[in-house]
């Protein structure tokens, strides 16, 4: 292990060395961050500064950023260097490279969201985009389980949408998304898109960048197994997800029970 700490350690001299050497207004990014983020790779700097600017909305959903040479002048880096970093957001999904256009913010349109965040698959093969039904929307304090999940303090308000969901034609989820409401003011008021994501980020400038699920198998509660059109007791796969923004802050909590005796649940591991 000290072996590999001291190469780590000689592999970012030589990129400061590099990039120190190199003109430019914006190099004081370089020094100024190094001091303070330790032994962190050059582009991960470069990778932070424009994730900054996400979180920031500097640039909307669908935009274009500035090339690689612009960035690499303003922030006194090479372009290799601003390239790493541009395709470290472009791999976590929050930028898009187009052949002979350039780089974009990513979008939450429907195809894109169902690809990265809705897992579930119908068995016979195909997919497509699943179907929406919004059954109630409410307000109300925070219970226990959404303080926890959302980081919220005890007196905050927390807006629910239950819907249902079928794939392929089948119904087979209920959902209920926990939202706290002061990152999302007049969201109850608005029209509930199948692709919720896209809102955010359009609405309200709120970028989902990640997500955590924990799988558990359940047996269906008698309300919640009639919305499903099923008896009490029936087995379900219980996925409780916590959508985390740029900010690294929990912005939603949702718990879908999945009927899955047409759909599996699908996790590609790279």
């Amino acid at each position: 292990m000290p072996h590999a700490d001291v190469t780590a350690s000689r592999t970012l001299e030589d990129l400061r060395r590099d990039e120190t050497r190199r003109p430019g207004p914006g190099r004081a990014i370089e020094t100024a961050r190094s001091e303070s983020v330790g032994f962190r790779p050059l582009y991960r700097q470069v990778y932070d500064t424009l994730l900054r600017r996400l979180a920031d909305a500097v640039w909307q959903p669908g935009q274009m950023l500035p090339s690689e040479g612009q960035l690499a002048a303003e922030l006194g880096v090479s372009q290799g260097t601003v390239r790493k970093a541009l395709d470290a957001l472009t791999a976590d999904s929050l930028l898009v490279r187009r052949q002979g256009r350039g780089t974009f913010v990513a979008e939450h349109d429907d195809k894109q969201s169902v690809f990265r965040f809705f897992k579930l698959q119908p068995d016979a093969g195909g997919g497509g985009i699943p179907d929406s039904r919004v059954v109630s929307i409410t307000e109300g304090t925070a219970n226990g389980d959404e303080r926890e999940r959302l980081d919220l303090a005890r007196t905050a308000r927390v807006l629910r949408i239950e819907r249902l969901r079928s794939v392929a034609g089948s119904l087979c989820v209920l959902e209920t998304i926990s939202l706290p409401t002061g990152l999302f003011p007049g969201i109850a008021q608005m029209p509930i898109p199948n692709t919720l994501y896209s809102l955010y980020a359009t609405r309200f400038g709120i970028t989902i960048a990640t997500a955590r699920e924990r799988l558990k198998a359940i047996l269906l509660p008698a309300r919640e197994a009639a919305l499903l059109e099923t008896a009490a007791g029936a087995p379900a796969l219980e996925i409780d997800r916590v959508a985390v923004d740029l900010e690294e802050r929990p912005v939603e909590w949702r718990l879908s029970l999945c009927l899955t005796q047409q759909v599996h649940y699908l996790s590609v591991l790279r």
